[in-house]
């Protein structure tokens, strides 16, 4: 239990860590190359670790100390099985790893938490199945722990539905380039949260890869391509910017996050002009973004591109005058908790008036009173709720340690929100 203490006007500069994404993504593409490669501000989480160490059990040699990860590229092949790879509740983890792994021989398998044996991976194991690997759910529910034969894939063309989940095809197109013949990827639904595909083509072009593609519904990969290993930089977190840039909102204070580009391809960093139609003020500087807070007002809001910042305006959404509405999220409800429910549940503890949509979440700003907040052990939920804690007294927050799912300092970097 950590009860957050209150603070009237937050004047603070912070830094927070390698993005998440960006870590899964250069992590696998840095497995897949020829060489050796150099990878600087990764993000030292559960969940990023959970990824390197698969790739270890998948014959990958990793070397992390100082800062700095040193992989050595297997060339697009993996050792053979049987491994069982146990991957925590890292949905990112499973889904790369799930399609990644066909490049090898195998048997894999792939298992995790409680929640993780809950989370729909069907329409990725069908689109895997279409290529020539055998790609099953163990319990034969479509959810893991799942089992991957692969090694030869015989298949080049593949259609596959992504409305609950984008990372489906970032494996698809991850694992593409070291294929023989390549991949035509027909998207016949979503993808969802697109700024994530964005993020896996720009690493893919990052080391070397060539593809196209039409839009967001058509991508070809030619096979027998090469990572190319080098040295490569993880930029700043802009979902855990959110939550400083929120903290900034809600007390009317101000909070600027360091090395965060407004030409980033981050989905998340859309967060400021949201806060920016609540009445913040947004500044672009050269080393960061700038949140200072103002008289916030209700928004409407298509959290589409940035699904991961839902709980963290919604919060913020209980101190605007009016009802926010926030729309496209539904698929929230396979993260690491049905966040919709998880969030409606926690402010309505906190004498918020919120109900649940079909696709997001409609909440009437007021004025929050204190509570006990329930994290469901998910990382976004305590973090989101320990903002309202700076304005609100005796907001506790419950299995606090949670955070390090993503961001173990984070209660670190909390803090420095109360220095003078």
């Amino acid at each position: 239990m950590l009860q957050i203490k209150c603070i009237d006007k937050i004047n603070a500069t912070v830094s927070v860590p390698g993005s998440k994404s960006y870590s899964h993504r250069i992590a696998v593409s840095a497995a897949l190359s020829n060489g050796i490669s150099y990878i600087y501000n990764y993000l030292n989480s559960q969940d990023t670790n959970y990824t390197l160490e698969a790739l270890g059990q998948l014959g990958v040699n990793i070397e992390n100390s100082n800062n700095k990860i040193t992989v050595h590229g297997s060339s697009g092949r993996f050792s053979p099985g049987p491994k069982t790879i146990y991957l925590g509740n890292s949905g990112t983890s499973m889904r790369l790893l799930t399609a990644v792994s066909a490049l090898g021989p195998g048997p894999y398998q792939f298992c995790g938490t409680e929640r993780m044996h809950e989370r729909p991976i069907k329409e990725l194991l069908s689109a895997l199945g279409q290529i020539g690997v055998s790609a099953k759910a163990v319990n034969n529910d479509n959810c893991p722990p799942v089992e991957i034969r692969g090694g030869e894939i015989t298949g080049q063309k593949v259609s596959i539905d992504c409305s609950r989940s984008s990372q489906y095809l970032s494996g698809l197109l991850l694992m593409a380039p070291c294929t023989q013949k390549g991949l035509d990827i027909d998207v016949t639904a979503g993808p969802v949260s697109r700024p994530y595909v964005e993020m896996t083509l720009d690493i893919m072009s990052v080391f070397g890869i060539n593809y196209e593609h039409n839009g967001f519904t058509f991508f070809r990969v030619p096979g027998g391509q090469s990572y190319n290993p080098g040295e490569y930089t993880v930029e700043p977190d802009c979902s855990q910017a959110g939550y400083f840039w929120a903290a900034a909102a809600i007390t009317g204070g101000r909070v600027k996050v360091k090395d965060i580009s407004p030409d980033t391809r981050q989905g998340d960093a859309g967060f400021v002009k949201i806060l920016e139609k609540m009445g913040c003020s947004v500044s672009y500087q050269s080393d960061g973004i700038t949140v200072t807070g103002g008289k916030l007002s209700a928004v409407d809001a298509d959290m589409e591109a940035m699904p991961d910042l839902v709980p963290t305006l919604a919060v913020t959404a209980a101190f605007a005058k009016g009802i926010t509405v926030i729309r496209n999220a539904a698929h929230l409800r396979e993260k690491e908790s049905d966040r919709l429910t998880a969030v409606a549940n926690e402010l309505t503890k906190m004498g918020v008036k919120v109900s649940v949509t079909q696709d997001g979440l409609q909440i009437t700003g007021g004025s929050p009173h204190g509570a006990e907040i329930e994290t469901y052990d998910d990382h976004r939920i305590a973090m989101s709720f320990a903002v309202a804690g700076l304005a609100v007294p005796e907001i506790t927050i419950r299995t606090p340690s949670c955070v390090e799912k993503s961001f173990p300092g984070f209660w670190e970097v909390f803090e420095r929100l109360y220095e003078k």
